[in-house]
């Protein structure tokens, strides 16, 4: 473990302290294919002895499998050195289709409920709606949240996926402790607006989707087509998918250029945009964890940041990152 992971850093302005890099474990419900569970508890169990902390879940991943998985995970371990972030309000169907959000007060209280039971704790570090409910209004759905701050339940309020006058919407009820958005080299849409509101608002970010699903590695370089969820997404698909994998080739030679692998230096880069920016990496593996937060180590110059961007053009990027039905659902892309 680097002194870099170690050093963290506090989430927001309000926010606990977390590290450099935080652990997304919805990979290990499916999401990717199957996930062994002993190799799934021995992962978390590599990321808290890493002095990461952040463990990033959500009451539908895997429709309450992860939540337990983590709960078995975390099982003996000291409360005060985990840092839970959970999304709800997310509704699956039997198929695991996705039904839509719930964001209603009441729907809070429940949702909490069972995520506490299943993870085994009295309370949540960071609860936040997974995205923003049309139907109800983002005071009601912070509201909410707020009085279970007070009622000891939680302790601090994130959001995921929401637009800049969501954002001044929900801090003027409750301080907003982060925002959950997706941010990569090759998703850079929260820099025009979002970025610069969650700045103005003393609310950190924690960025999903660093490794833009595995594209930004070195795993897919000459794959033709993927098997898993991603095969329904735009990015992924034919000539999409070939156009984008070569900008990752010339990725690849910046990082070899540098001596490190292909996500290292598509994590660096991100962690380089600010310390206010937490990168939430999924993997299903110990070493894989290790490869990752190896990456908080790698300094990159402002001339090498330029570099990097300008080799990997946002622009150049073809595909959305969801199917259109979805990110039209989406309050970050409005």
């Amino acid at each position: 473990m680097t002194n870099t992971q170690m050093q963290g850093t506090r989430l927001g302005g309000t926010g606990p302290t977390v590290g450099r890099i935080g652990f997304g474990a919805m990979g290990l419900s499916g999401t990717y294919g199957p996930a062994d569970e002993a190799e799934s508890i021995a992962t978390i169990h590599a990321v808290l002895d890493s002095g990461t902390g952040l463990i990033d879940t959500g009451d539908f991943y895997g429709s309450g499998h992860n939540e337990m998985l983590v709960g078995r995970a975390i099982a003996g371990r000291a409360r005060e050195e985990i840092t839970l972030s959970v999304k709800f309000g997310g509704m699956l169907g039997p198929d695991m289709s996705w039904q839509g959000m719930d964001t209603r007060p009441a729907a809070v209280k429940n949702f909490l409920s069972y995520s506490l039971r299943r993870l085994g704790v009295d309370y949540i570090d960071i609860y936040r709606p997974a995205r923003l409910d049309p139907a109800v209004p983002i005071e009601d759905t912070v509201g909410a949240i707020a009085e279970l701050i007070e009622a000891g339940y939680v302790r601090h309020i994130g959001l995921s996926e929401v637009g800049a006058e969501t954002l001044r919407r929900a801090s003027a009820v409750h301080p907003i402790t982060d925002l959950q958005v997706e941010y990569s080299l090759f998703t850079r849409g929260i820099e025009a607006e979002i970025l610069p509101v969650c700045r103005e608002l003393g609310i950190g970010i924690t960025a999903y989707g660093v490794l833009s699903r595995g594209l930004l590695t070195d795993s897919l370089r000459g794959a033709t087509a993927v098997a898993d969820f991603r095969a329904g997404t735009p990015r992924f698909q034919g000539e999409n998918l070939a156009a984008n994998l070569k900008l990752v080739d010339t990725l690849a030679g910046l990082a070899a250029q540098k001596g490190v692998t292909t996500a290292q230096l598509a994590i660096a880069w991100v962690l380089s945009r600010g310390d206010d920016i937490v990168p939430l990496i999924g993997t299903r593996s110990a070493r894989r964890w290790a490869e990752s937060i190896a990456a908080a180590a790698v300094s990159l110059t402002p001339a090498e940041q330029e570099a990097i961007a300008e080799a990997v053009p946002a622009a150049a990027v073809n595909g959305s990152r969801y199917p259109e039905p979805l990110m039209a659902t989406l309050d970050s892309e409005r």
